[in-house]
């Protein structure tokens, strides 16, 4: 006896046989790939309400035979599809499964009116594409089908008023399907959309279009309404959260830029004060020890002080603070702890610290406001650099200014 396996292999090889000898090669859309892909659909859907082997089986008899009957047109191709399926499935099941099986087919005719559980299955597995990833490569082929076998020829603005409409007054008849489609079927229309208004940017968009997007979800079709704007919202949060990673990510660079701007600042004149002192030791000191001249202690002193005030200040700018390094699992749970600093940290134990981060990981809200005070305090951090810096140089500067006058002055003195 056949089992369910056999006859569904069996049923496979006679549907891709009898479309190699009989289907015109016109038929780009309705072609062995897309009773393939329906085929694949329908039984996950129907995995989704976890249908009977024998159900299952029967579903997939329906799918696969759906479209058989375009060998011969589209024009009332369900019924001869019917007619293939009685052929072929006679004796190889009851008759009552029989009629199920024929009922499936019935119900894919459009517009779609399917009554049973197996119907709105293989119905929502015929048009699954309208919410799948290939539907811009299978809406380019029905395009073409369209043009090769009916003679309808339409510009790219008919085209898409066409998909548009069609899109807008489907509805999936499954809870399995919507949950698994309704999101990329409700951004292909926006992306239609999109398109009719580059096409054509004087022409308004419909009541029905606009009820759709309408914020009080008073849409003819209420269900998918709340789906484009449920996508249009993770689409604008997706842009947001994007912003919010090139603002933190802006932010940190620029202030490690700042960061190591002050530190070069107060290398320079670490190295500009200590020529500086290393010519008075070594020349002017020694001067002043044999008694060169008693008036230029003065300037010496000036200049000596001035050299010294800015390197004090040069060093506190880079001298680099430490806390105590170490952050409590119960400062971590109140989400007030900063482990993106390495001195926060230091002294944590490793699983201690993974806790923390996974915790922080798992928990946008705490990440980011964990990165805000990371923020924070280096901004603390550069204002009291740049501070310590400003006054380094104003005492460089400053200083310099008098000590070259008082030189002037004991020159002109001597």
């Amino acid at each position: 006896m056949t089992t369910d396996a056999q006859l569904l292999i069996e049923t496979e090889n006679h549907i891709q046989q009898f479309f190699a000898e009989h289907l015109s090669a016109n038929y780009v859309f309705h072609d062995p790939e897309h009773t393939a892909q329906t085929v694949s659909a329908a039984k996950t859907i129907g995995e989704g309400f976890k249908l009977a082997d024998r159900d299952m089986l029967l579903l997939l008899l329906a799918t696969w035979f759906h479209d058989s009957g375009y060998t011969q047109g589209p024009e009332s191709h369900e019924e001869r599809s019917c007619a293939n399926a009685s052929a072929f499935l006679k004796d190889k099941i009851s008759d009552a499964e029989l009629e199920k099986v024929l009922a499936c087919i019935r119900a894919t005719k459009v517009p779609q009116a399917p009554k049973s559980l197996l119907e709105q299955i293989i119905c929502d597995a015929d048009l699954s594409h309208l919410g799948m990833k290939i539907y811009w490569e299978r809406n380019s082929k029905l395009r073409q089908e369209f043009t090769l076998t009916r003679n309808n020829l339409m510009n790219d603005q008919e085209w898409v008023d066409f998909e548009i409409a069609f899109l807008m007054n489907h509805e999936y008849h499954t809870t399995v399907a919507q949950g698994m489609l309704n999101k990329r079927k409700a951004k292909h229309i926006q992306q239609l959309l999109k398109q009719k208004r580059r096409l054509n940017p004087n022409m308004a968009p419909t009541a029905e279009e606009l009820s759709l997007l309408d914020e009080k979800g008073e849409a003819k079709n209420n269900n998918l309404g709340k789906v484009l704007r449920d996508s249009e919202t993770e689409l604008k949060m997706a842009r947001f959260g994007r912003g919010v990673e090139t603002m933190y990510r802006t932010t940190y660079r620029t202030h490690t830029n700042l960061s190591s701007m002050a530190d070069s600042k107060a290398n320079i004149m670490l190295s500009v004060n200590a020529i500086v002192l290393s010519i008075l030791v070594s020349n002017l000191l020694p001067k002043l020890v044999d008694g060169f001249s008693v008036k230029l202690f003065v300037p010496v002193v000036l200049i000596s002080a001035t050299c010294l005030g800015s390197m004090v200040f040069a060093t506190l700018s880079t001298r680099p603070k430490i806390t105590e390094g170490t952050v409590t699992r119960e400062a971590i749970k109140q989400r007030k702890a900063n482990l993106l600093f390495f001195g926060n940290f230091y002294n944590m134990s490793l699983d201690d610290f993974q806790w923390g981060v996974n915790e922080m990981l798992s928990d946008p809200d705490f990440l980011y406001s964990t990165m805000s005070r990371d923020l924070f305090f280096l901004g603390i951090v550069l204002a009291k650099k740049y501070r310590y810096l400003i006054i380094c140089y104003n005492i460089f500067m400053y200083g310099l200014i008098i000590s070259m006058l008082a030189f002037v002055v004991v020159s002109f003195a001597l």
